[in-house]
């Protein structure tokens, strides 16, 4: 019992913190509870529960705060735990930064910055066979 005890803080915790990222997101763009609803299409009761920590909102209610705040939909699906946190990199955090490319663009541009990476470690690891005389 202690388990799902410990399961059940788990989780309250885990959307507490999705709902203080998405308030700190917010506040830092500087749109109000209502100017974000009103972008979203997400009423504005809802986003403030969810900002309390109340609601667990679904990946498409994700993606919708993500496009009104202009974040990534993959940072607010990590912070929910939708998503594992992938490895860091300055060209990563760069693209999904940059709010003057659409969400689609970020996401092209990180899976062809991600194929080069892949054929660069693959060129690496593989070995050129010499010939002893």
């Amino acid at each position: 019992m202690e388990g799902v005890a410990a399961a059940g803080v788990a989780v309250t915790t885990a959307v507490h913190d999705l709902g203080g990222f998405i308030r700190t997101q917010r506040e830092a763009a500087q749109v109000s509870l209502r100017q974000l609803a009103k972008r979203t299409g997400v009423s504005n009761p809802y986003l403030s529960q969810i900002e309390r920590g109340l609601r667990k909102p679904s990946a498409e209610v994700l993606a919708q705060i993500a496009k009104g705040l202009r974040v990534s939909a993959e940072v607010l699906y990590v912070q929910a735990g939708i998503l594992e946190q992938k490895d860091s990199s300055p060209v990563l955090d760069a693209v999904l930064a940059d709010t003057a490319i659409s969400e689609r663009h970020k996401q092209l541009l990180v899976e062809i910055y991600e194929s080069f990476r892949r054929e660069n470690a693959t060129a690496t690891t593989q070995t050129v066979p010499t010939t002893h005389d």
